[in-house]
């Protein structure tokens, strides 16, 4: 399969510099944001949750295919260039190749965090304060919301 930055080389290059954002979190998305370079970071409720410097990075996949608010807001830390994807549901049911590529991210970080749950999960044997927590989160990774306006939505 073709690379992500491959099969984008003709999208709209926008540049970032430090400090810029990029995404609001709680602000409506509906673009997709492919990283050419740089370095990004991810904050959500104001606390830092990650740093982007993969190119090839997708940002913003999770308000585009559920139809929700940024959950997170994403600032240049150096200067970025960033391929826009517009309009991103159409965008994908255009390009499945692209399309494939974005649900193999998602697929990818869901069974990172239940992994690590699992992990946490041993290490709190015993503990039932934290087990219930956990049971609380292992309900919500199965819970599914019913879709607003992503991709679920134009079924």
């Amino acid at each position: 399969m073709p690379s992500i930055l491959t099969l984008t080389q003709d999208l709209p290059v926008r540049t970032l510099e430090p400090g810029d954002t990029l995404m609001r979190e709680a602000e409506q998305g509906g673009n997709l944001y492919i990283l050419e370079s740089g370095r990004l970071v991810v904050e959500r409720q104001g606390v830092k949750i990650a740093d982007i410097k993969e190119p090839g990075a997708i940002i913003g996949e999770m308000s585009v295919l559920l139809g929700n608010e940024s959950s997170a807001t994403v600032r240049a830390e150096r200067e970025c260039r960033i391929r826009v994807i517009e309009d991103a549901i159409a965008f994908l049911e255009r390009t499945p190749l692209v399309a494939l590529h974005v649900a193999t991210l998602a697929c990818a970080r869901l069974d990172a965090t239940s992994a690590l749950l699992v992990e946490l999960r041993k290490e709190t044997t015993g503990k039932a304060q934290e087990q219930s927590l956990l049971n609380r989160i292992f309900s919500s990774l199965l819970t599914q919301p019913p879709p607003k306006s992503g991709w679920a939505a134009h079924e």
